[in-house]
């Protein structure tokens, strides 16, 4: 039976601050590790309570415990993150040649450090470092250290498609820690690169939560869990609005099935949502009447960039997110977030979705819309409570719910 969860105001700001806080108290979310498990059990709990059926879908996913990850020069050693799919090293000692525009020093042998363009990083498969990746296998190099250039100068983990095999080892170097290693190459030095840890898979789980009414107008409301960092930003947001529409949604929704999915393995390029949508749990695209994904930066914070990865907190909402859907649902989510900062102007999805929206576009669901984008912090352990604030959640999640009430 549902409890007086259900009949809250899930949406005051107050109830949002306390989803925050609690999920931003699990700590680092890598899929399967005590983060994710903890914050799935505890969603798990309070959507049951409102009157879900729930399930947990279980796969397996990578996983890489840091031991020891750094660029040995001299007596210095210079911190690095594996990146994943993580190839180890117990040291490989090699000169360190430096990839910059219009120069291009032998590789053969070295430990070549890739200086990447300035944006806001998110995954491995990106054209610029699929590049970097393959130039410095066919050169002949050791391993590969991308630079990853951004708002604030901290090494930024990659999502990566979990059938990649990195055919060297490669990390990731922040760019405030570059300066050394860029002045140890001009003058010929060699490095030792180090990429310790523990290696393997480990099962991880979607929550899958259900009410089944017999109505054939089936709801779907979606959201990660897991990343690379605390994500108090980039999944935050997401994981307490659908938490406050989990609570609405039985109530309000009367005359509609309900599927609220939480998932994890984000990382390796949005593998729990692929295996959602490849089960007998995800509902056909002929028996889904709406679908509402709720992705990264859905309401983080934003800040000044005075540059060198200064950066000065602002009271206002970070703008670079982006909402799309179906064309038919257009003018309704044009009214229904008009004055929402970088939501104002949907997008129609044939311009090309990103994250989970886009497999579920990709997997035939036609009437789907949902926010995604990626703010300062995103994919860097930074990404802690300065980096969202309960006002901005909870205003576009009234904002999501007020959406899907008008198109349900």
């Amino acid at each position: 039976m549902a409890t007086d969860v259900a009949r809250a105001d899930a949406f005051s700001v107050d109830d949002i601050e306390a989803s925050l806080a609690r999920y931003i108290d699990f700590g680092v979310k890598h899929a399967g590790g005590p983060g994710d498990e903890a914050c799935g059990a505890w969603l798990e709990s309070t959507v049951r309570d409102t009157g879900f059926a729930t399930t947990r879908q279980t796969f397996d996913a990578p996983f890489f415990t840091s031991q020891d990850c750094a660029l040995v020069i001299g007596d210095a050693r210079i911190p690095l993150l594996a990146q994943a799919p993580v190839v180890t090293s117990s040291g490989l000692t090699a000169p360190i040649v430096v990839r910059s525009p219009g120069a291009s020093p032998p590789a053969r042998g070295a430990i070549v450090v890739a200086p990447l363009s300035y944006r806001r990083w998110s995954t491995a498969l990106a054209p610029e470092i699929t590049a970097a990746v393959d130039l410095a296998t066919r050169e002949g190099a050791i391993a590969l250290v991308l630079v990853t250039n951004g708002p604030t100068g901290e090494a930024v983990a990659l999502n990566v498609d979990v059938h990649t095999a990195w055919p060297l080892p490669v990390a990731v170097l922040a760019p405030k820690d570059a300066a050394p290693v860029f002045a140890a190459a001009a003058r010929g030095a060699r490095a030792t690169i180090v990429l310790q840890g523990v290696t393997g898979v480990r099962p991880v789980w979607n929550l899958v939560a259900t009410l089944d009414r017999g109505k054939g107008r089936r709801v779907v409301v979606s959201t990660p869990r897991s990343g690379w960092t605390i994500c108090a930003g980039e999944r935050g947001g997401g994981v307490a609005a659908w938490l406050a529409l989990a609570k609405w949604a039985p109530r309000a929704l009367r005359n509609n099935d309900l599927t609220f999915v939480c998932t994890s393995a984000h990382e390796y390029e949005y593998l729990g949502g692929e295996h959602f949508l490849k089960s007998a749990h995800a509902p056909k695209p002929e028996e889904t009447h709406l679908w509402a994904h709720l992705g990264a930066n859905f309401a983080a914070r934003d800040w000044h960039e005075f540059g060198a990865g200064r950066l000065a907190p602002l009271p206002s909402i970070d703008p670079q997110r982006v909402l799309m859907g179906a064309q038919d649902l257009l003018p309704v989510l044009r009214e229904t977030f008009r004055g929402a900062p970088g939501l104002e102007s949907p997008y129609p999805s044939n311009e090309g979705a990103a994250g989970e929206l886009a497999s579920v576009l990709n997997a035939g669901h036609r009437r789907a819309f949902g926010i995604f984008g990626a703010h300062r912090f995103h994919h860097v352990a930074g990404d802690d409570a300065r980096c969202v604030d309960a006002r901005h959640v909870a205003a576009t999640a009234v904002m999501m719910k007020e959406a899907i009430r008008r198109l349900a």
